[in-house]
């Protein structure tokens, strides 16, 4: 989806003359059509992850008629992993596909070579030792729910982070549908800014800690969304 000035400036909660100014300094993703600006969905909410912007209530979301968004569902179908093995960027993405609960039937490699690939374009780091290493276009599987797979490292590796440091928990998400991958990428870009889930993915809590600060996070996006869209009426 194109959107225009005013949306995306109602998604990041600027004013839409921040939005120009933004655009005029080369800071934010922007494509140009007959000398109008428009914004892609999933590219602005990569860009406030990274630059750690608050996103509006309806970047969290879920997409009518598609699959339920459950941070905590979905971290519990892909599941936490610790102690991942690899020694640079490659070997550990390799590592990182291996333990994906994927069908047999799905080519691993290819996957991989679709993460390099997006990794080649620009770092997925978002800042305090996290990324979220995804492909440029969402490959959709035929999966029962969206997986979300997180995995700490057993040696942190270097993601050429925007704040330089190495990166030691890394978050990846496989989606049925493209709705359902911006969906669950955005409630987790809105946990990890400052959360108890935030907090306890930090300290590398153990999986039941994890998955019951996912349930809290779920409740309060949902609180929040509601919140905002009664606010809007």
């Amino acid at each position: 989806m194109r959107l225009k000035v005013k949306d995306a400036a109602g998604l990041l909660n600027v004013s839409e003359k921040t939005i120009y100014r933004w655009v005029a300094q080369n800071k934010i993703p922007v494509h140009r059509l007959n000398d109008q600006y428009r914004f892609n969905r999933l590219e602005l909410l990569e860009w406030a992850t990274a630059q750690h912007i608050p996103v509006s209530p309806q970047m969290t979301a879920e997409p009518e008629g598609d699959w339920p968004v459950s941070l905590e569902h979905a971290l519990r179908a892909g599941g936490i992993h610790y102690r991942v093995e690899g020694t640079d960027k490659a070997s550990v993405l390799r590592s990182v596909i291996d333990v994906v609960p994927l069908s047999e039937d799905v080519d691993r490699e290819f996957l991989l070579q679709m993460l390099l690939v997006r990794e080649s374009l620009g770092s997925t780091a978002i800042g305090n030792g996290i990324a979220i290493p995804h492909v440029r276009n969402p490959i959709m599987l035929h999966l029962p729910t969206p997986l979300l797979v997180l995995c700490f490292l057993e040696n942190p590796i270097d993601f050429r982070a925007i704040d330089g440091k190495p990166v030691s928990i890394l978050f990846t998400i496989f989606s049925p549908s493209i709705q359902s991958h911006l969906a669950l990428l955005s409630r987790l870009s809105f946990g990890l800014r400052s959360s108890a889930f935030a907090d306890a993915v930090a300290r590398v809590g153990l999986r039941e800690e994890i998955f019951q600060a996912a349930v809290e996070l779920d409740q309060q996006v949902e609180q929040t969304t509601r919140s905002g869209e009664g606010s809007a009426q």
